[in-house]
């Protein structure tokens, strides 16, 4: 992976969207979007900490890794035994606040040995649902992975693992690339095109929890591209920025599940990618400045509207998003 990795994932996101056939950006569309969202205070948000652990500095970032570790799973979610009020992400990133506060951090060991039924015990899921089943040992894999990862290169050691990136979001990003579930890379017509939803994600994460200061401190923190996953394509579909071919359409009313990696659902992902890059740009030459992590944020908060959870949104069993 090069330095410029997130330079890299724009430029391929930008090769997809000029060859995607199920999937179009609407050039039509952007200005009077960048005008919309430029009338937004797009103002970051605050950590939540009802919602997320906070504690000694250490623990705090060893909170953050192991939730982005597991921060993938919307495809399941439908199927995801939900805290009242709470989405699936919500419903993960509470039961792993409520164990920090009881019991104190995960410590390795807790990583390298976790299982399933450890984590359907965490999190309060039923291990007879089998796609449940399978995304519990999805999350107990990733954690191992974590764990062992931690021992082999941070001396077990979450703060280590973010220090050794010395304040390069892009370096972190490098340092997690390691792990297999954190390899955020498909390949669309035989080319690779990154993504690295989670990865970025823990950076912005680490930035909002220290206020951009400490473990926060990213000198490329606004070089982050948005965080690609199935909400923010939804929300730019149904605001008109992005369309899909009838087919794909179809399938996504109809509730059906998108294979991870699957030309349809590289497209959507690049195309959302490269439709924010472009409404971006349109701000930035209106005199305001703005980064893709901002409006990403401000696109991720429209979502949760009755508006856009009410129609369906494409659906992937993915350990990306």
């Amino acid at each position: 992976m090069e330095d410029g990795v997130f330079d890299r994932i724009r430029w391929r996101c930008r090769d997809v969207a000029d060859q995607a056939h199920r999937v179009r950006i609407v050039e039509s569309a952007i200005a009077e979007c960048a005008r919309d969202l430029a009338s937004l205070s797009l103002e970051t948000p605050v950590y939540d900490d009802v919602l997320h652990f906070r504690g000694r500095p250490e623990d705090t970032v060893t909170y953050l890794v192991a939730l982005d570790a597991v921060n993938f799973g919307s495809g399941y979610f439908p199927l995801l035994a939900k805290r009242p009020g709470h989405s699936g992400y919500g419903t993960i990133a509470l039961a792993l606040t409520e164990r920090f506060r009881a019991r104190g951090p995960l410590d390795v060991g807790d990583l390298v040995e976790c299982s399933a039924a450890d984590c359907a015990l965490l999190f309060g899921q039923d291990l007879s649902v089998a796609p449940i089943a399978e995304l519990m040992a999805l999350f107990a894999k990733a954690w191992r992975d974590l764990g062992h990862d931690l021992l082999e290169r941070f001396g077990g050691s979450s703060s280590a693992l973010v220090e050794s990136a010395e304040g390069s979001a892009a370096a972190l990003v490098r340092l997690l690339d390691r792990q297999p579930l954190f390899h955020d890379v498909s390949i669309y017509r035989g080319d690779e095109v990154p993504f690295y939803k989670r990865a970025q994600i823990l950076v912005s994460d680490l930035a909002l929890a220290f206020g951009g200061r400490s473990f926060g401190q990213f000198e490329d923190l606004n070089a982050l591209t948005i965080f690609a996953d199935n909400l923010v394509p939804h929300v730019l579909r149904c605001d008109g920025i992005l369309t899909y071919d009838e087919a794909l359409a179809r399938r996504i009313e109809r509730g059906e599940l998108l294979p991870s990696g699957s030309e349809e659902e590289v497209e959507i992902r690049a195309c959302a990618v490269d439709a924010v890059e472009r409404i971006a740009l349109e701000i930035r030459r209106a005199g305001r400045p703005v980064t893709s992590r901002e409006l990403d944020i401000a696109l991720w908060n429209r979502g949760q509207s009755p508006r856009y959870k009410e129609a369906p949104r494409h659906r992937t069993r993915t350990t990306f998003y």
